[in-house]
């Protein structure tokens, strides 16, 4: 974890700084100056409309109740690659971009879902739902009384139209 730290405050923008100095010799300061600002304001305009598609993406999810785990990632990606964009550098712009374009950020989406499938814990807290092993499945809950709630859901229930998503059961807000 500490080298993945320094190589993205240390190395990363070290790194910035020689491409954006070598294309100021290139093209000239102006030029260079001006194509950094274009990339911010490009980089902004694409992360309001990818985010607003992934937003809108994430609601229909939620409407047609199913899991809305590809749009949750393609909203983290959105947002990830909109602020690669509006940070000053060409290496960072490279990758703003392709988390923001759509064919490119369902690979890295791909990438991103390989590596946390299985490193990702859900965890309760004392007390959400009548506290560990109390409530409706292990026992009485803290007023001596068992008690059953709405919002209780199996995320593995599938719809038998459409068996490879995971789908909320009916009746749940």
């Amino acid at each position: 974890m500490g080298l993945l730290l320094a190589l993205l405050f240390i190395v990363v923008p070290i790194a910035e700084l020689y491409v954006i100095i070598q294309v100021g010799e290139l093209i000239g300061v102006w030029p260079t100056l001006l194509l950094l600002l274009l990339d911010a304001i490009v980089g902004s305009w694409l992360l309001k409309h990818e985010g607003r598609a992934a937003w809108r993406r994430f609601n229909e999810a939620l409407a047609e109740r199913r899991i809305p785990a590809k749009e949750v990632a393609d909203g983290f990606l959105v947002i990830l690659g909109g602020a690669l964009l509006i940070a000053p550098g060409f290496i960072t712009d490279i990758f703003g971009v392709l988390y923001l374009i759509p064919p490119t950020r369902a690979l890295a989406r791909k990438v991103l879902t390989r590596f946390t499938v299985g490193r990702v814990a859900v965890v309760g807290f004392p007390g959400a739902m009548g506290g560990f092993g109390r409530g409706p499945r292990g026992g009485p809950s803290q007023n001596g009384a068992n008690r059953s709630y709405d919002y209780d859901v199996d995320a593995e229930e599938v719809r038998e139209d459409d068996p490879g998503e995971p789908r909320l059961p009916p009746g749940q807000n």
